[in-house]
C-alpha cells in the first residue's frame, strides 16, 4: 500500500472493486471523449479539461467511479489542495493529485481557485521564494516539499504565491498546480 499523507486516507479495495475501477476508467476515457465541452446541458462544465482547480471541502471523498453508487476510493482532509481535471462525466470530475493518484468527486467539490503545492516530489530539499519573477532577484525565504499557497499570477516562468507567511515568487517548475508556460493574470 502506498505512503499514507495526513491530507489523503485510503480505503483497501477488493479485487471486485478493482475489477470495476478498471472497467470504470476505460469507459470514462470513452466517455470523456464523447463528451463535447459546450454540452453544459448535460452538467459538464464547459471549461477545459484537463485543468488544475482546488478543493472547495476539508473532506472530499474521492470516488471510483462517477456517481455515488461507486466506492470511496480515499478521502481528501484539506481544503485548498490543488488537483488536476482530466475528465467530466455529467456532474462529476475526474480528478488527479500531486501523487498521479486520480478518482471521481462531485463537481461542488473543487473550486477555480488556483492554489499550488511547492515541488511535492521533492524530499529534503527547499525551494526558494524570490521577491521578484527572476532567478537573480533577492531569496525572501526557503520553503518546504508541499506548501500549500495560492496562485496569484504567473508569467510563464515565474508565479507570484502567497500564503501563511509568505508572499513572493517561486519557479513555475517547481509548482504543482500551475502548467510548464502557463500564464495567469
Amino acid at each position: 500500500m502506498p505512503e499514507m499523507r495526513p491530507d489523503r486516507m485510503r480505503h483497501r479495495a477488493s479485487p471486485l472493486v478493482a475489477l470495476v475501477l478498471a472497467a470504470a476508467a476505460g469507459w470514462a476515457a470513452l466517455a470523456a471523449g464523447a463528451v463535447p465541452a459546450q454540452a453544459a446541458e448535460d452538467g459538464t462544465s464547459g471549461l477545459p479539461v484537463p485543468r488544475f482547480v482546488s478543493l472547495k471541502a476539508d473532506k472530499v471523498n474521492v470516488r471510483n467511479g462517477p456517481n455515488k453508487d461507486h466506492d470511496v476510493s480515499w478521502v481528501f482532509n484539506r481544503a485548498g489542495l490543488p488537483v488536476e481535471v482530466t475528465a467530466e462525466f455529467e456532474t462529476w470530475r475526474r480528478i488527479r493529485d500531486a501523487d498521479g493518484a486520480e478518482g471521481w468527486v462531485y463537481h461542488s467539490m473543487v473550486s477555480l481557485r488556483r492554489t499550488a503545492l511547492v515541488a511535492p516530489w521533492m524530499k529534503g530539499e527547499t525551494v526558494a521564494m524570490r521577491d521578484a519573477p527572476s532567478s537573480d532577484a533577492r531569496v525572501v525565504a526557503r520553503l518546504e516539499p508541499s506548501v500549500l499557497g495560492v496562485v496569484k499570477s504567473c508569467d510563464g516562468k515565474f508565479c507570484r504565491l502567497v500564503g501563511d507567511g509568505f508572499d513572493g515568487f517561486v519557479q513555475q517548475s517547481q509548482l504543482f498546480g500551475v502548467y510548464p508556460g502557463e500564464k495567469l493574470e
